[in-house]
């Protein structure tokens, strides 16, 4: 039972941290958006789109902890990352030139 305790606490704790980050997030960028997708054993990633089109991602442990950390927050959750909410996206010569990659001549990932 004590393990138990233990582990919801440590859950608990990262899900405070993580809602923590949404709304730090969220404040800098005029509010935001969310999406949270299934990464398999790695757990669930938290994709964040601000209202300025800013954007950036969280990874949370298990897809349980990333849904209570985005309804902590106050966001909004889109189901998918397509249509109105993935045009907010604003991508700069860094995004561009990175997923150029080597292709075009772009940075190495390394």
């Amino acid at each position: 039972m004590a393990d138990t305790q233990q582990a919801d606490s440590r859950a608990e704790r990262k899900v405070a941290r993580l809602a923590r980050q949404i709304d730090s997030f969220a404040k800098a960028h005029g509010g935001a958006g969310g999406q949270v997708a299934y990464l398999g054993e790695r757990g669930a990633r938290i994709v964040l789109v601000g209202e300025d089109g800013g954007w950036g991602d969280l990874v949370a442990p298990s897809y349980e902890i990333a849904e209570k950390a985005v309804e902590k927050s106050g966001i909004t959750v889109h189901e998918a990352f397509d249509g109105d909410f993935a045009a907010k996206v604003r991508t700069g010569p860094y995004e561009w030139s990175r997923m150029a990659g080597i292709q075009l001549g772009g940075p190495s990932n390394t």
